[in-house]
């Protein structure tokens, strides 16, 4: 399954880790969450419980849901499934990590994938790097990839190789350099489409030319204001056509998503989210959307 290339489509098929695959216990979370740069350790039975009521809300959705098993080869990080791969008209690309602490999780992605039928178009290879939060399809022919700390020029031209004449328009962004309390700064961090012409946006750090490229193609955009950034109001994933997921605490950013139409579900998460950088888009790798 492949289906419908945005990330506004209906969710279909989706990719996840589960909190306890991930984290495992307390005891692994204390001996790698400092130098993941972690704001502070996630409790490992709260965070089970966070990410059950993910889950739920993801499962309400009617999307089926794909598991990835635990492997040591990972760690904490791999509960943010977007990262280690990019969704294709030709199947998925496995990415290559710009946190090197992250390097082993597309091979170890790819390799489930593959084990559960799904096509694999190719791989980033180094000094390439690409992580999927830096890649946002805007619809089925234009999409936005981020140059920065995670993504780079050599890992672009990949994609570009590996997307062949899928597109008709990569817009290419640099991001900014931003010194938040965590390391993370993807494209996803700055924009999450919730429909054809809805999307949203952190206006401070946006850059200028995707702004103006949005107002061309006729978005409304939903501005997060400044204190709800840090609190990831930015991260929005899309259920459907303006139906979507969001972190709970960002009431400015639900109200202003409610007032243009969409329907909004929020669930708590310091633990599996605020922690560790990483909000709902983070937490999923969308397999398939409605066309």
């Amino acid at each position: 399954m492949i289906g419908g290339l945005s990330e506004h489509g209906r969710l279909r098929r989706v990719l996840v880790k589960h909190a306890r695959e991930a984290f495992v216990s307390d005891e692994q979370i204390n001996g790698q969450w400092q130098r993941l740069n972690y704001s502070a350790p996630p409790d490992f039975s709260r965070a089970v419980a966070e990410y059950d009521r993910f889950l739920e809300i993801l499962a309400g959705s009617g999307a089926e849901i794909v598991y990835l098993p635990h492997r040591d080869a990972v760690n904490l990080d791999s509960i943010y499934t977007r990262d280690a791969s990019v969704l294709s008209a030709d199947g998925v690309i496995l990415c290559s990590m710009g946190k090197q602490a992250r390097a082993a999780e597309p091979v170890t992605q790819g390799h489930e994938l593959r084990r559960q039928g799904s096509r694999i178009a190719g791989s980033i290879a180094p000094p390439g790097l690409l992580e999927g939060g830096d890649f946002v399809w805007l619809d089925a022919r234009t999409c936005v990839v981020g140059e920065g700390r995670r993504t780079n020029a050599a890992g672009i031209r990949q994609l570009r190789a590996l997307l062949g004449e899928s597109f008709d328009d990569l817009i290419v962004v640099p991001l900014p350099e931003y010194p938040g309390q965590h390391d993370v700064m993807h494209l996803m961090s700055l924009i999450s489409p919730v429909d054809k012409d809805l999307v949203v946006v952190y206006p401070r750090l946006l850059p200028v030319p995707l702004r103006m490229r949005l107002l061309e193609r006729g978005y409304r955009l939903v501005e997060v204001p400044d204190e709800e950034f840090e609190t990831m109001g930015v991260n929005v994933l899309a259920l459907a056509p303006r139906e979507c997921v969001m972190l709970n605490g960002n009431p400015a950013t639900r109200a202003a998503l409610e007032a243009a139409g969409a329907a909004v579900h929020a669930y708590d998460g310091l633990e599996i989210s605020l922690k560790g950088g990483g909000g709902p888009t983070c937490l999923t790798r969308p397999l398939a959307r409605a066309e």
